[in-house]
């Protein structure tokens, strides 16, 4: 589809500029928006209609945060290419819904790092869900936006407005290919601190 209609996203994010505002014309255009703990805390008290993770999933946040969003219901209506009859059959039979976007940005484990940090310590600030729903949502771009970085708010926001409410392909593929590239460096972080931090 060349324009993707905005219906339903998915908000989890580190960096909170601008997301009050990014959410809020999200809101006004009658997106219906699910987000995880300090996300969800953000926008409720910023007087919006937000709905938690443990909504959706039916299942609270465990292991301290560890595990919130690696749930079907979270995945699946990521992943569901919306061009495939099958996929969408299946979403309905077991009442799934889908997403039309993710927008999530990764622990700053580079700051945690930086400070010096114990080993263990430094370990939790690993995102483990957010590059998930980061690269699910990329692979998936023929049927999803992905929204890595606060910067691209204002690109997001352009193209709604020009395009009726939906976000064009060209786009699309373009933060995909960008949250790839994101995704791959913050993997790539790691790995160098992790071979060069003794025990």
């Amino acid at each position: 589809m060349n324009f993707l209609p905005i219906r339903r996203a998915i908000l989890s994010v580190t960096d909170k500029s601008g997301l009050a505002d990014f959410a809020s014309f999200l809101a006004e255009r009658g997106v219906e928006l699910v987000s995880t703990g300090g996300t969800h805390k953000k926008l409720v008290a910023a007087g919006l209609k937000v709905a938690s993770v443990s909504d959706v999933t039916g299942f609270p946040e465990i292991l301290g945060g560890r595990v919130k969003t690696l749930h079907p219901r979270i995945h699946a209506g990521i992943l569901a290419d919306k061009d495939n009859p099958g996929h969408l059959l299946t979403l309905d039979e077991l009442r799934i819904q889908s997403f039309d976007m993710v927008c999530v940005n990764l622990y700053n484990f580079a700051d945690a790092a930086a400070k010096g940090v114990d080993l263990k310590s430094a370990v939790e600030e690993i995102d483990i869900g957010g590059p998930c729903m980061l690269r699910a949502a990329a692979k998936n771009f023929h049927s999803m936006l992905v929204v890595p970085d606060p910067a691209y708010y204002p690109r997001v926001q352009a193209d709604m407005e020009a395009n009726s409410g939906g976000v064009s392909l060209a786009l699309r593929r373009e933060l995909a290919a960008e949250t790839f590239a994101r995704v791959s460096a913050y993997d790539d972080m790691i790995a160098k601190y992790l071979a060069k931090t003794a025990l």
